[in-house]
Parts: C-alpha cells; sequence; structure tokens
C-alpha cells in the first residue's frame, strides 16, 4: 500500500512538473511573429496598437475573461435562446454585373459578395461550419447564402484580421486554386496566409494596392482588373480592433476595414470593430462619397444590458460609423451566423430599426438584408439628414431598447 501510494505521489508531483511547464512554455511556442518593420503610430516594433486606446478587451468585474471563455464553452442558461439552425435560401448570383447596377449578396456573419462594375468583391470569406482552432469553436447556425461552389469568379478578397470567424484558412484555399484572386489585408496577417499556401498582400493602414504585382502608394492611380477591365483601387483604412490566432501573438497581425474605389462610388467593409475615437469612418469617407457600407452591429453584449464593447459596435455604435461614413446605403452584418455573446439572434437588426426611428432617421437606408437575398444598391445619392444622436441617447437613457436582448 505505501508503495502504491509512494507510486501515486511521484505521478502527481510529475504531472504538476508537467502542467507548470506547458503553462509556461506553451503560450511562447503559440506566439508568431508575423510583421517586422519600423515603430510607428499603431506598431511599437513588436506588437500592432489602436492609437485611440486599447481597450478591446476588458470585461467588467462581474464579466471576467474566465467567465466570457466558459460560458461560450459550456453554454449559459440565462442567455436569450438562439434557433439550433435556420434554413437559408441560397442565392445563385450572376457571374459579373456590368454597367451602373451594384449588387450585394450577404453569405453570412462578415461575408458579403459585392458586384459592380464587373468586379467581383468578397470580405472575410467563411464557409466552414465552425470557427476555432482544430475545428473547435462557435457553430454555423444559418447556411451560407451562396453555396462556396456557386460563386462566380472572384476578382478580390478583403481580409480585416486574423481572428477564426474572419480568416478561415480552409475557405480561402479553396477560392485561391479556383479563382487565384487578389487577395487583400492589412500587415502580418499575409504572413499568415502564405503561410498557408495562399498568395496575398499586406498593407498598412492608408496605404493602397494599385497593380496586381501589389505595389503600394499612398496616392494611387486606379487599379486595372486583369479580368474584368474596369479600374478600381483598394485602399487599407483604420478601424478599432485586436488579432489573434493563437494564446500569445496577440495583435502580432494588424487589424484593418477597406474602402475599394470604384467608377459609380465606393464600397465600405468595416471589419470588426469597435468605435474608438470614432474618427476612423470619416478618414474612409474622405477617399470619395461611398454606395455602400458593410457595418457589423452584432456581438456587442456580453453582460446583459451592455450596448457596445471594445471590440465590436452594437447598434448605437453602428449609425454613428454610418454617419461619420456620409450616411450612404448599408447593410448590417456581423450576426445572426455564428452565437459570439449573449444577446438574442435577430436582438441586433431588431435594435437597429428601434434606434434609426429614435434617431430620425430612414431605418431602410440601413436595413437588415437575409442571408443568401442579393440587394440592389441604388446609385449615389445626395445622402440624407444626419441622425439625432442626442434624440438617440436620450432614448438609451430612458430604456426604449431595454426589452430587447
Amino acid at each position: 500500500m505505501k508503495r502504491v501510494l509512494r507510486w501515486l505521489g511521484v505521478a502527481l508531483l510529475w504531472t504538476v512538473i508537467a502542467f507548470c511547464l506547458t503553462a509556461t512554455t506553451v503560450p511562447f511556442f503559440l506566439d508568431r511573429i508575423y510583421y517586422r518593420g519600423p515603430v510607428s503610430a499603431h506598431f511599437d516594433g513588436k506588437r500592432f496598437f489602436n492609437p485611440d486606446g486599447d481597450d478591446t478587451f476588458s470585461p467588467s468585474p462581474r464579466m471576467t475573461r474566465s467567465r466570457v471563455i466558459w460560458s461560450e464553452i459550456f453554454g449559459d442558461p440565462t442567455r436569450p435562446a438562439w434557433p439550433s439552425h435556420v434554413t437559408v435560401k441560397q442565392a445563385l448570383p450572376a457571374e459579373r454585373v456590368e454597367g451602373g447596377p451594384m449588387v450585394a449578396t450577404w453569405v453570412g456573419h462578415a461575408t458579403i459578395l459585392v458586384q459592380a462594375d464587373g468586379v467581383n468583391i468578397l470580405t472575410d470569406p467563411v464557409w466552414s461550419e465552425t470557427v476555432g482552432p482544430f475545428g473547435i469553436g462557435p457553430r454555423r447556425v444559418a447556411e451560407p447564402g451562396i453555396k462556396l461552389d456557386a460563386l462566380p469568379r472572384i476578382d478580390v478578397v478583403l481580409i480585416s484580421h486574423d481572428h477564426y470567424d474572419h480568416m478561415d484558412l480552409d475557405t480561402l484555399r479553396r477560392i485561391q486554386r479556383r479563382d487565384h484572386p487578389l487577395v487583400v489585408t492589412s500587415l502580418g496577417n499575409d504572413t499568415i496566409l502564405r503561410s498557408a499556401g495562399i498568395d496575398a498582400r499586406g498593407f498598412d493602414w492608408g496605404q493602397s494596392i494599385y497593380d496586381m504585382q501589389g505595389n503600394p502608394t499612398n496616392h494611387p492611380p486606379a487599379l486595372t482588373c486583369k479580368f474584368c477591365g474596369n479600374r478600381f483601387v483598394v485602399t487599407v483604412t483604420r478601424n478599432h480592433h485586436w488579432g489573434a490566432r493563437w494564446l500569445a501573438d496577440r495583435s502580432r497581425a494588424l487589424w484593418s476595414s477597406f474602402v475599394v474605389q470604384l467608377p459609380r462610388g465606393n464600397f465600405f467593409f468595416s471589419g470588426d470593430t469597435g468605435l474608438g475615437d470614432g474618427k476612423w469612418p470619416a478618414e474612409a469617407a474622405a477617399y470619395g462619397p461611398i454606395r455602400l457600407a458593410a457595418i457589423p452591429i452584432g456581438a456587442f453584449r456580453f453582460e446583459e444590458g451592455q450596448m457596445a464593447n471594445g471590440s465590436h459596435i452594437g447598434p448605437d455604435g453602428a449609425i454613428r460609423v454610418w454617419n461619420g461614413l456620409g450616411r450612404p446605403h448599408a447593410i448590417p452584418i456581423h450576426w445572426g451566423t455564428f452565437r459570439l455573446s449573449r444577446e438574442g439572434y435577430d436582438t441586433p437588426p431588431r435594435m437597429l430599426a428601434a434606434m434609426l426611428r429614435c434617431a430620425g432617421a430612414d431605418p431602410a437606408r440601413f436595413a437588415a438584408a437575409g442571408i443568401g437575398v442579393p440587394v440592389s444598391i441604388p446609385a449615389l445619392d445626395a445622402p440624407p439628414s444626419a441622425p439625432n444622436l442626442a434624440a438617440l441617447e436620450a432614448c438609451e437613457k430612458r430604456g426604449d431598447f431595454d426589452g430587447l436582448r
């Protein structure tokens, strides 16, 4: 008996030692250097940061990081219920949209297909069933709005950052093999993509790509699309977020939004973002009038009553971003596909519509599109009057949206 206890003690001791070694070595092993370059206003020589303040993941004392992770893994019975499956009527997009029309089809989450002026643009393409390392993570609730094999030939892919629900390597490999598109992302993400066999061009905020070889300039001429013969420019622009693929590689790669300049009005993709200083939408609008914006509205609530967090804007922040962009036609994204937080399945679009009405804005200008529903985007027109943000704040203080959980 003593011998058994001694062996158990030795085994326990080595288990503790192994755990301690793992806890101290694994994070360093999982760290990666994705980018080397000079120090800048948002890069300290090792990691990127938000120049308007790094508040991207700071839970309240009631909602610690461990509790957030625990609830995502094991569930939280206090959260509003979500459907286990949402059936989608999948679209069959045209091969090209030529001339004046612009058609946008929301595939789900942050993936949207934009077709205009003979150019096919795809944002943060994710067709996988789960989003996370080794296939472990939130599971898709809604089917993709377009079957991957039914996608038209893609000319430009925009990758906003390296989180698994935005950078899906399996999907990107399939698109790369089939179409060999121009893949544009921000600094460091191109390293991750190339290591997975995906050709990509990485740029800093304010840089643009103007030829198919990936040459950047801050004041580019128009880019000629080798597939469609029309002219466009892709510019990487600022937003407010963070990045990581593992435990210790936080902010080794940059995050971004994008402006795609097109002959009949620009397309803006917010990427994944918090509000930050709220000045970056106007910076994007300075590249020219925006015809369509894709703006996130979901994954904003990690505790009851929360209206935003440092990483993600909710409907209130989305209205402020939309206003800063010049109030273009907009499609809300980043909701109703993967459950990432505690708000209800359709709370984000319902709250957005209610907040727009409270602010005296036309909800049709920034209206939710169904997954897989092609939306014809009107031609550029005079923007509507600005939303009454003071009225919106008064509605929030009065509790007008408290019933929307």
